[in-house]
C-alpha cells in the first residue's frame, strides 16, 4: 500500500524533542512511572514495583492481558474481554480497522480536517472518501445535516472524532445517536475515535456514551496517551463485536504481534486509578484555560480563539499575513515554542494550540509566542479577515 507523507507527524518530530515550550501537543502533560506507582498505598506500591522488576520480559498475551481487557470491557455497557483488542496506541487500532473493514472502491465518510490517518489510510486502500468538513466558514462545528447529505446506500464506514482534533468541535449524546442511526439506515459501521474519553473540563458538557454502547455497528477506538498522560506506553484499544476484534487481531499478527508486558501492567494500574488522574487533569485544564483566556484577551489585536469545552485542542487564528508553516517553523526555531501549523490540516491562517501542557511551561510558552508574533506583525501586514472563522464560531454557539 502506497500512502502519502503524514504531514503533522513529520512536523512534530522535527521539533518536539528540542523546543522548550510545546503548546501544540494534543495530550495532557505526561506522567512518570513514579507518578503511577505513587497512586498506590505503601505496601501495594512496593508489591507492584517488585512485580514489575521481577517480570520476565518475554512475549505477552497477544490481544492484551486478560486483566486489562476485562477492566476495559467493564467500562462499557455490554462488552466482554473478547470484544476488546489492546493495540499499540489508537493509531494501530485505526490502521487495523481500516485494513480489516475496507476494500478498494468502498465508500467512506470521514470527518475533515482530522488526524491525517483517518483520511489517508482509507484513501490509500483505494476507497472513495467523502470529507465531512469542519471549516471556519461553518463555525468549526460538526454539522449533522451536512453528514447526512454525504451518506449514501453505498457507504460502508463513517469515521468520526469528538472532541475533534484539531478544532475542538464536539457532538453531544443526541448527535452521536443521530450518527449511529444514520449508519444503521444504510448498513454502515461507525468508527469513533474517542481519544479524549475520561478527560473532562470542570464546567464542560456532560460525558457522552462511547459509540460501542450504541449498538453492534458502533466501534470505539481509545488510547491511554491523551487522557491519561501516558503516550510513552503506546497502549490503545478497540472495543467492537467479537468477530471484528478477532479479525483485527489476525491482522495485527503481521504488524506488532502483542503489547509489551510492562506497558500492559502500567496501563492497568492507570485504568484502575483513573479517578486521581482525572482530578489532576482537570486542574491542569482549568489553570491553562484561565491563562490562555487572559493571554488572548491581552493580545486580541494579534490572536483569537474559541476555547475548547472538551478535549484539549482548538485553532488559534493569527493576524500577521504569513503562511502557517513558515510561521510555525520560525516560532519553534527562534522562540523555542511549538504551535502546530494549520496547513498540516488544510487550515491555513491558523495554528493548533493544546491546553494540556504543565501550567508553568504553558504560561511561559504563551508569553514567548506573543513576543515573537508581535515581532512578526511588525515585519508583515495584517491579514484581511483573519478573525472571520473565530467570529463565525461564536455566532453559531
Amino acid at each position: 500500500m502506497k500512502i502519502e507523507a503524514f504531514a503533522l507527524e513529520r512536523w512534530m518530530t522535527r521539533y518536539e524533542v528540542d523546543v522548550a515550550y510545546d503548546i501544540a501537543e494534543s495530550g495532557i502533560a505526561p506522567l512518570t512511572t513514579r507518578d503511577l506507582l505513587d497512586l498506590l498505598p505503601g505496601d501495594d506500591r512496593q508489591s507492584m514495583l517488585d512485580g514489575l522488576l521481577d517480570t520476565k520480559l518475554g512475549y505477552s498475551e497477544a490481544p492484551g492481558s486478560e486483566a486489562l481487557r476485562a477492566a476495559l470491557a467493564a467500562t462499557y455497557a455490554a462488552t466482554g474481554p473478547d470484544e476488546i483488542l489492546v493495540t499499540t496506541g489508537a493509531i494501530e487500532a485505526n490502521y487495523l480497522l481500516f485494513n480489516t473493514l475496507l476494500d478498494p472502491g468502498d465508500h467512506v465518510v470521514a470527518v475533515a480536517p482530522a488526524y491525517q490517518q483517518l483520511l489517508s489510510v482509507p484513501a490509500a486502500i483505494g476507497c472513495q472518501v467523502s470529507r465531512w468538513e469542519v471549516w471556519p466558514e461553518g463555525g468549526f462545528r460538526l454539522d449533522l445535516d451536512a453528514l447526512e447529505r454525504l451518506v449514501t446506500p453505498a457507504t460502508r464506514l463513517i469515521v468520526i472524532n469528538s472532541p475533534h482534533n484539531p478544532t475542538g468541535a464536539i457532538l453531544d449524546a443526541d448527535g452521536l445517536r443521530r450518527v449511529y442511526a444514520l449508519a444503521e439506515s444504510v448498513g454502515a459501521r461507525v468508527l469513533s475515535d474517542e481519544a479524549y474519553r475520561w478527560l473532562s473540563h470542570e464546567d464542560g458538557p456532560e460525558p457522552v456514551p462511547p459509540m460501542r454502547d450504541l449498538g453492534p455497528l458502533g466501534i470505539s477506538v481509545v488510547t491511554f496517551s491523551k487522557p491519561f498522560g501516558l503516550p510513552g506506553l503506546r497502549i490503545g484499544w478497540i472495543a467492537a463485536p467479537a468477530d471484528l476484534v478477532a479479525a483485527c487481531w489476525g491482522a495485527r499478527d503481521y504488524v506488532s504481534l502483542s503489547p509489551g508486558k510492562l506497558n500492559d501492567a502500567l496501563a492497568l494500574l492507570a485504568l484502575r486509578h483513573r479517578g486521581p488522574i482525572q482530578a489532576r487533569n482537570r486542574q491542569i485544564i482549568a489553570k491553562n484555560t484561565a491563562a490562555a483566556a487572559a493571554w488572548f484577551a491581552e493580545n486580541a489585536d494579534l490572536v483569537a480563539w474559541r476555547p475548547p469545552t472538551a478535549g484539549l485542542l482548538t485553532m488559534l487564528a493569527y493576524a500577521p499575513d504569513m503562511p502557517s508553516l513558515p510561521l510555525a517553523n520560525r516560532l519553534a526555531e527562534e522562540a523555542s515554542v511549538m504551535l502546530a501549523p494549520g496547513s498540516t490540516f488544510g487550515l491555513e491562517g491558523y495554528l493548533r494550540i493544546g491546553i494540556g501542557q504543565e501550567p508553568a511551561i504553558f504560561r511561559q510558552g504563551l508569553e514567548r509566542a506573543a513576543s515573537f508574533l508581535r515581532q512578526v506583525a511588525a515585519e508583515v501586514p495584517t491579514r484581511a479577515g483573519w478573525r472571520a472563522g473565530i467570529d463565525a464560531g461564536a455566532a453559531v454557539r
